[in-house]
């Protein structure tokens, strides 16, 4: 009883948040010259896995584990449609670095542990946003005596999620030089009694707010701030337990499988060298340019949208 009317509540909620929303786009022809737009970022990258982070116990894979000294950077480019006043899907391509390194952890585990990677990453993403708070409207072209001037307010705050697919390759840095993880079997991987080899592609889910405002009719400036769930515990190339050194025969492979300053012992075959009960994430804070590309309809002679009128059009329908 209690669930069904917990539901019937929600319900209601919803339709009045619905119908309350859809009053702040005045009209279709506002939201609609909006419909398509191409979308340039630039921003900040931060992974959360195994390796750097905080010094506190207790704070790994959250905003807490976060060190500004393994900051990456990101930059993508973006295809949105909106397709209805409160909802709009993008479709984009980002190419970002990740990287992490226990030389910069304060937390005495990690630190003694000296892993580092680094990787330059590949995401194709597809999304949904839903506009949850929005004021667009469109002022006229040209100030008319006697007339009332609305100016043009274009702002919109959003939620969105969705699906990506991410190649990553880890790298790891050693006597001056960045050597590719992977092939070195850090954790045994292929090898006998070790694990089996690991993918350098995984699926990921974004999760993120943004905001963005009008600075002319064509361009509009926003932010976003995204977690993005990953599937792989292997972007940083650590996740399961330490590989006996004395199986490798590169003495390269040796070294990236423990390379420990101090504290060896607690660092021996078997012992924990990641943690796999919990996937790697990251965190994105990138900063959106949009470009509308709808509005190249109304200049089209066969256009059957509403065109803009002209200033001498528009000065005969005010005196008329």
């Amino acid at each position: 009883m209690r669930i069904s009317c917990f539901l019937t509540l929600f319900m209601i909620f919803f339709l009045n948040f619905i119908n309350a929303q859809h009053s702040n786009y005045n009209s279709q022809s506002n939201w609609s010259l909006n419909k398509r737009e191409l979308q340039f970022g630039l921003g900040a990258t931060q992974f959360t896995g195994d390796l750097g982070g905080a010094p506190e116990i207790g704070t790994d894979y959250s905003l807490r584990d976060i060190n500004l000294n393994s900051t990456g950077f990101a930059g993508w480019i973006g295809y949105r449609q909106r397709f209805h006043p409160l909802f709009a899907t993008t479709t984009s391509i980002c190419l970002f670095g990740l990287k992490g390194d226990d030389a910069l952890s304060e937390n005495q585990i990690r630190n003694s542990r000296n892993l580092n990677f680094k990787s330059t990453t590949f995401e194709v993403q597809q999304r949904i946003e839903c506009i949850f708070l929005s004021v667009e409207r469109f002022g006229a072209r040209y100030r008319l005596p006697g007339t009332r001037y609305v100016k043009n307010r274009n702002e919109q705050f959003y939620l969105y999620t969705g699906i990506g697919l991410m190649k990553f390759n880890p790298k790891g840095f050693y006597n001056g030089k960045w050597y590719e993880l992977k092939p070195l079997r850090t954790e045994g991987q292929g090898l006998k009694g070790g694990p089996e080899p690991y993918k350098r592609f995984t699926f990921t889910i974004p999760v993120g707010i943004g905001f963005r405002v009008g600075i002319s009719r064509m361009w509009r400036l926003g932010v976003e701030a995204t977690y993005v769930k990953t599937f792989s515990d292997n972007i940083d190339d650590v996740s399961g337990v330490y590989f006996d050194q004395s199986k490798y025969q590169s003495g390269l492979a040796a070294h990236f499988a423990n390379p420990a300053k101090q504290n060896l012992d607690w660092y021996r075959p078997g012992d924990q060298r990641g943690d796999p009960t919990h996937k790697d994430a990251y965190y994105h804070l990138n900063v959106i340019l949009t470009r509308n590309i709808t509005y190249k309809d109304f200049k089209r002679p066969n256009s059957k949208s509403r065109r803009p009128l002209s200033k001498s059009k528009t000065l005969r329908r005010f005196k008329s």
